[in-house]
């Protein structure tokens, strides 16, 4: 089928980026939000040829051959019930939320029994060009021709195709992004406790403090529900997030108690389980020359040392729950590959690593902002824990408003920093 229409249900910031793609490629995009968008849309998309505003699922899932539901993961279910049994006879059906059980459920108790199922998830935001980055196809319920014309669909994207089953993605997604989102919320949450704009300060400018701060913003820049439903509905997500604020917790505790050999022992312990030696002779995803030239500060002469609690509780996390970050680079989020190369970068210096140790033991500079840091970690987990989206809106708008003057900038920098750090994984 050379001439499908593609139809798109959620024009949220992804669902914009792939009817633009689309239909920038040739194909017949027929697109729709809630009816309270559709003037807005409409006049957004005059310009385009191809991309044509529907006002709602209905007239979008009769006349299209492949519908997309871009829509939040908390709504898939109830918008799936709406549109689903409108759908074209014979059509492909797919979805691309972050969390797939609710997705796939919701296709096969809603759609009818002759419609194909092909979802896909594009691993990265709407602001990252999608030129290489991982894009997971899922053949669910499909024929391979109708499977292969999906492909060519997405092709425009010039993503690199990883076919998973809906369980393998979702287990994946946990172990690359549950946890990397929960550090980075948690060090944006005890920055606004303590009423710290971090780039102004000059303990937190250089080197991995620019990743950390550049990443945070990142994140708080993106819609909630991003977070919030790979997060609250991915059950292996959940044990994760839970994990990670007891790793914090523990780890604090040992600084505080001034229990050196202990702490020594569990963080190289799990060092060497996550960063086994047969890496050593690698070279590292990121390098201080890398580091320090993402700065929204300016650089200090010297630079401060820390006892780098969210990046030491990451791997003993990993450590305990058996998690090998390695094994899953092929469908890894920019995010996470910036974050594993930070932890990387510490674990396999050795004279850093028991500076961090010292540091955490006999230093106590960055006490404060690793008090806010540890109730912000199980804060985050108890949300995810009570499957409270309401309070995890509530808590990220917070944080979000309260950074909002930074984020063009953060945003700018951090795209230099994920064009980098994708370049050297590309390598490996």
């Amino acid at each position: 089928m050379t001439n499908a229409t593609i139809g798109i249900i959620g024009m949220g910031d992804m669902g914009k980026m792939y009817a633009r793609r689309i239909g920038d490629a040739g194909w017949r995009v027929h697109a729709c939000d809630r009816p309270d968008k559709y003037d807005a849309l409409k006049e957004q998309f005059a310009g385009s040829s191809n991309v044509h505003i529907y006002p709602n699922g209905h007239l979008v899932s009769r006349s299209s051959d492949y519908i997309i539901y871009s829509v939040e993961a908390e709504a898939i279910d109830p918008v799936v019930a709406l549109y689903g049994p409108s759908t074209k006879q014979g059509a492909i059906v797919g979805g691309q939320t972050s969390c797939k059980a609710p997705e796939i459920a919701a296709f096969e108790k809603h759609l009818p029994s002759d419609v194909e199922i092909v979802s896909c998830h594009s691993l990265h935001g709407p602001n990252i060009d999608p030129k290489g980055q991982p894009l997971v196809l899922i053949k669910h319920r499909a024929s391979q021709q109708s499977f292969d014309l999906v492909e060519k669909i997405l092709s425009c994207l010039q993503s690199r195709h990883v076919h998973l089953t809906a369980e393998k993605h979702d287990s994946i997604t946990a172990d690359t992004q549950a946890v990397t989102h929960a550090a980075f919320l948690s060090m944006g949450t005890a920055w606004c406790a303590n009423k710290q704009f971090p780039w102004e300060i000059t303990r937190y400018v250089g080197g991995i403090e620019n990743v950390k701060i550049n990443v945070t913003l990142r994140i708080y820049s993106n819609k909630w529900h991003v977070y919030a439903g790979l997060a609250i509905l991915n059950p292996s997500a959940k044990a994760q997030i839970r994990q990670y604020a007891e790793s914090v917790t523990e780890l604090f505790k040992l600084m505080l108690g001034g229990h050196r050999e202990e702490l020594e022992h569990r963080i190289k312990t799990a060092g060497r389980a996550v960063f086994k030696p047969s890496r050593d002779d690698q070279d590292l995803l990121l390098r201080d020359e890398v580091l320090d030239q993402f700065s929204l500060g300016k650089v200090p002469k010297e630079r401060t040392p820390n006892n780098h609690l969210s990046l030491l509780a990451i791997v003993d996390c990993w450590w305990k729950l058996g998690i090998v970050p390695y094994d899953h680079m092929i469908c890894s989020t920019p995010l996470f590959r910036l974050w594993l190369g930070v932890t990387e970068y510490l674990f396999r210096k050795p004279a850093l690593l028991d500076e961090v140790i010292n540091t955490a033991i006999e230093d106590n500079t960055f006490r404060s902002d690793d008090l806010e840091f540890s109730f912000a970690a199980r804060g985050w987990s108890d949300c995810v824990s009570f499957g409270d989206f309401s309070s995890y809106r509530d808590r990220f708008e917070k944080i979000q408003t309260y950074f909002a003057p930074r984020f063009p900038e953060a945003i700018r920098v951090g795209n230099e920093m994920i064009k980098t750090i994708l370049e050297k994984t590309e390598k490996e």
